[in-house]
């Protein structure tokens, strides 16, 4: 593939990765508030699909083509701008890996739930709320990842 296939399929895979993960985040929480228990089973049930469609591939295409296009370049991973890139992505997928699995236990208590008709289980907050904290530091990291991938340098350092 040639670098300007590999930074579309870079800046693609980000704007998706993106995308899905604010888009689901958002609709999640707002089921989560609505107090209607099928509304957030549904919700729970496309949150963790959005998750296996779409994120988990971005995922993976996100640093594979970060590394192709760096290595094409011939630029270190040492380079500041894209070491500190790398130690924020792992810091977002240490913060995705429990949030996915959050994920599926909050949707199978709500679907249990919504089966029975009864409200949710009192431990679906707490892990509502973990998910949510989680989140954050995610959210965060990848927003710094992006400015470091567009401006190629570490914020306050010239280039």
């Amino acid at each position: 593939m040639s670098l300007a296939g590999l930074k579309i399929v870079h800046l693609l895979s980000m704007v998706l990765l993106f995308g899905t993960g604010l888009g689901s985040a958002f609709y999640k929480w707002r089921a989560d508030r609505s107090g209607h228990v099928a509304h957030i089973a549904h919700t729970n049930r496309q949150v963790v699909l959005a998750d296996w469609c779409f994120t988990t591939p971005t995922v993976i295409l996100q640093p594979l083509t970060g590394l192709w296009m760096a290595h094409l370049l011939g630029w270190p991973l040492s380079t500041p701008w894209i070491a500190a890139s790398l130690g924020l992505y792992a810091l977002a997928g240490a913060c995705w890996l429990p949030v996915v699995a959050l994920q599926i236990r909050m949707q199978r208590m709500a679907e249990a739930a919504a089966r029975q008709a009864q409200p949710l289980p009192p431990g679906y907050q707490r892990l509502a709320r973990r998910w949510f904290w989680l989140g954050v530091p995610a959210f965060a990291a990848m927003v710094l990842v992006v400015v470091l991938m567009v401006t190629k340098r570490l914020p306050g350092v010239a280039p």
